[in-house]
């Protein structure tokens, strides 16, 4: 019998958790480890015996200050050998940890709302998806990138291998995909909240929603299939391995796991003993682990030596059967009309088909399981007519309920919403809404939920429980900031460029300054032909006419504010910054100082003086060794991100990035602009997805980046973990910034900075390599090896695609 038509079987339950296993992960040291991460706020790791189905916990992960709700691992590396475990929780926070140490190593902080999906990728990168309604990309410990776009909570995210592309799975019932930062594409078409998300292939993908359904798309916007089958929320989805994509495994509040052929059929259906199996993922050898409301992670296999004893499968197979149903979850019943057991005696027509039972008064669900070709026992019907109101009243505020509902509000609070069976639904929720101050927009579907919800009693397994269990957080009812917990016909809520300076100035005859001609037959594309790569020299912006700019300064200082105002004799000294000779006084430095801030309207020709003043060696010295750098820096970055409906507002963003350009003119510029990196780059990347169609802007923004390509390749080898980081965060900028180039020397400059980053024979320019093939830089050069005007852009792409082979 061929491994893919073997049934799974219980391999080991994992006992350890005292509530709820909202996340699971197959772990990369040692092999067959698992992770499992709980609302009782502990991750776990789990190692299996050799020789049998059993594991063993070897750590708990201790940490975070709140339910841990995703977990996933990263593969070992030179500095940690046995991998990372990274940790979501409800805290907003992202915990590291080492396998071999309990306490993290460190955290990451950005959210403002619960960490709900975590995602690793190639070469130290990480997606982590919030309650705040953004995902963030993270290297190292810092965060590179927010994606923000959708209008719900980002419960889902995936990153696409070898294409620079990620996923986001939303509230909002939309999936995005992204590149560089910007979204490419929204996915419409589930009917209900995202919940799970998973990569088959470079260019294709599933989700899950609580619409019921899986649906496989392709990364173009096609939707190829839907898979319908199970009866509720499907929250969790993973691909088996070694299929290519042929199978995969979903689970949901339908209280099961289910196998599927890509081809739409399901081939297995588990049942288990709780109402929510949370989350599921697959081991190397085809294992499958879930975990669920019941504090409990479960181990299945297909392999018939790792399976669990016989008696161990038959007492989980009566744990499944001791279950009660919810009258809700099956429909209308008429008990008189439902047959007997004889029923039974018949074959079913496919796996998971359940049948209804009646034995004198009792109600029970059989499962039909192909695999035994038999007919299993899941469980008695509760809440079924004759039982169709709550055993007992409640109190709630001196008066008597049939039912008191929970509920949890993000801030840890707790609400009641009380309700007798006689009531308008309708009523009741507005009482609720009034008494708790809420907002108006919840009216219909807190009225909808309790006419669901009042129709028979919550699933019992082995305990009974006091109320509903949400099917995002676990706990109580519902949760204002999240979904509705039973689906039907309900929808799902959560809560909680302007002036050209050209032509004012009169300046800057040749804008590009000397565009880079690098020596290299041309059309020869031997190795050693061309030598666009590795550049080694800083580019500076040089051309000016001072006239010009002093005239626009005495122009602009009879317009500005009193107090910015500065006399005209200094102004006239402040042209001699220009200068390279010049040895600046306090006067002339503390005049700079002040024009450079100048009102928004008003600074452009400060600014144009700053980039000229900054090729001085000594005025490059003040500014830069300073206290006064960084905060230099920071007022650039803000005019770089100036509106477009302001003012002059595109002068100042294209004479910012020639000022940050120029600060590379001398050893201390170039070391404040090492120092200030992320900043700098993370202000550029967004200046690039706004994109400018003004050719100034753009071939600016391409030197930044290519200076700052030169500065880190002569800062040394870049496999240092800073090194990696400053190697994702400049070819992030290069992918970021390439769709909106339109100008062939901003584009040549752009290739010219990737290939400095990437050239070299030892490991960490082949690192370098790695890293620009996952953020999709391959597919910039090919974009861009046609062109022929200027014909050096065409061949600076080849020779790029050719190092990048």
């Amino acid at each position: 019998q061929k491994m893919a038509t073997k049934p799974y079987r219980l391999r080991c339950s994992l006992l350890g958790h005292s509530m709820d296993v909202r996340a699971v992960a197959a772990a990369h040291f040692p092999d067959g480890a698992i992770v499992t991460g709980s609302r009782d706020r502990t991750t776990r790791i789990w190692i299996p015996n050799e020789g049998g189905p059993d594991y063993f916990e070897s750590q708990c992960l201790t940490g975070p200050t709140n339910f841990v709700s995703s977990v996933c691992t990263v593969p070992p590396s030179d500095q940690y050998p046995s991998g990372l475990i990274l940790v979501g929780s409800n805290d907003c926070c992202i915990y590291c940890f080492s396998p071999e140490n309990p306490q993290p190593l460190y955290k990451l902080l950005g959210h403002s709302g619960v960490v709900c999906a975590l995602a690793a990728g190639q070469f130290g990168t990480l997606l982590s998806g919030s309650w705040d309604k953004s995902a963030r990309v993270w290297f190292g410990q810092k965060c590179m990138l927010t994606l923000e776009g959708h209008q719900g909570p980002v419960w889902a995210v995936q990153i696409l291998p070898k294409q620079g592309l990620m996923l986001t799975g939303s509230a909002d019932k939309t999936v995005r995909l992204w590149r560089a930062g910007k979204c490419e594409r929204v996915f419409s078409g589930h009917e209900d909240c995202v919940r799970g998300l998973a990569v088959l292939s470079n260019l294709e993908f599933l989700s899950s929603s609580n619409d019921c359904t899986v649906r496989h798309w392709r990364a173009t916007g096609d939707c190829l299939r839907i898979y319908s089958g199970h009866t509720n929320f499907v929250y969790s989805i993973c691909v088996l391995p070694d299929g290519g994509g042929e199978e995969f495994v979903t689970c949901g509040e339908d209280r099961t796991l289910r196998v599927w052929a890509s081809g739409g059929e399901c081939l297995q259906t588990l049942r288990l003993p709780a109402q929510s199996i949370w989350s599921v993922a697959c081991l190397a050898n085809g294992d499958i682990i879930a975990g669920s409301s019941d504090g409990v992670a479960r181990v299945f296999t297909r392999h018939s030596e790792l399976q669990a004893p016989l008696e161990e499968q038959k007492a989980f197979e009566e744990e499944v059967s001791k279950s009660t149903l919810p009258a809700q979850e099956l429909g209308d019943l008429k008990v008189n009309e439902l047959p007997g057991k004889e029923v039974l005696l018949e074959r079913g027509k496919r796996d998971g088909q359940t049948k209804l039972v009646r034995d004198g008064g009792v109600v029970s669900a059989f499962q039909w399981v192909a695999v035994d070709n038999d007919w299993q026992k899941i469980g008695d019907v509760v809440g079924a007519p004759n039982s169709d109101t709550p055993q007992g009243k409640v109190t709630f505020e001196g008066k008597e309920y049939d039912y008191v509902f929970d509920v949890d509000l993000d801030d840890g609070s707790k609400m009641k919403l009380p309700y007798n069976l006689a009531e308008d639904p309708w009523f009741a929720a507005q009482a609720f809404i009034h008494r708790n101050n809420l907002s108006q927009y919840y009216l219909d579907q807190v009225a909808n939920f309790i006419v669901r919800n009042t129709k028979g009693m919550v699933m019992e397994s082995g305990a009974a429980t006091t109320g509903f269990a949400d099917p995002f957080t676990g706990d109580s009812l519902f949760v204002t900031s999240m979904t509705w917990r039973h689906r039907q016909n309900v929808g799902s809520f959560y809560c909680a460029v302007g002036q050209d300076p050209n032509r004012s100035l009169g300046l800057f005859e040749n804008w590009y300054g000397a565009p880079i001609e690098l020596d290299g037959a041309a059309g020869d594309m031997t190795p050693g032909a061309e030598h666009f790569f590795p550049h080694t020299t800083f580019l500076r912006f040089d051309v000016a006419n001072t006239q010009g700019i002093l005239a626009k300064l005495r122009e602009f200082n009879t317009q500005v504010p009193p107090e910015d105002i500065v006399a005209d004799e200094e102004l006239v000294r402040l042209m001699a910054l220009c200068s390279a000779a010049c040895c600046p006084d306090e006067g002339q430095m503390a005049a700079l100082e002040k024009i450079v801030h100048w009102p928004r309207e008003f600074v452009f020709p400060a600014l144009d003086l700053l980039r000229l003043a900054l090729r001085n060696p000594a005025v490059n010295s003040r500014v830069c060794n300073s206290g006064g750098g960084p905060q230099l820096c920071s007022h650039l970055i803000a005019l770089l991100g100036t509106s477009g409906a302001s003012s002059n507002a595109a002068a100042n963003q294209m004479l910012s990035l020639r000022a940050l350009c120029n600060l590379f003119s001398q050893p201390g510029g170039e070391a404040l602009a090492l120092r200030e990196r992320t900043r700098v780059l993370a202000a550029t990347q967004r200046r690039a997805a706004a994109g400018s169609a003004n050719k100034n802007t753009q071939i600016a923004l391409a030197t930044l980046t290519l200076n700052y390509a030169v500065a880190l390749r002569r800062a040394g080898p870049s496999n240092t973990e800073d090194g990696k980081e400053a190697a994702v965060q400049l070819l992030t900028t290069v992918t970021a910034a390439a769709p909106e180039l339109t100008d062939g020397e901003a584009q040549f400059r752009l290739l010219v900075a990737a290939g400095t980053v990437c050239f070299g024979e030892d490991g960490a320019a082949e690192e370098s390599r790695d890293l620009a093939r996952a953020l999709d830089v391959p597919a910039v050069a090919e974009k861009w090896a046609a062109v022929d005007m200027p014909s050096k852009v065409g061949r600076c792409a080849r020779e790029l695609m050719a190092v990048l082979s």
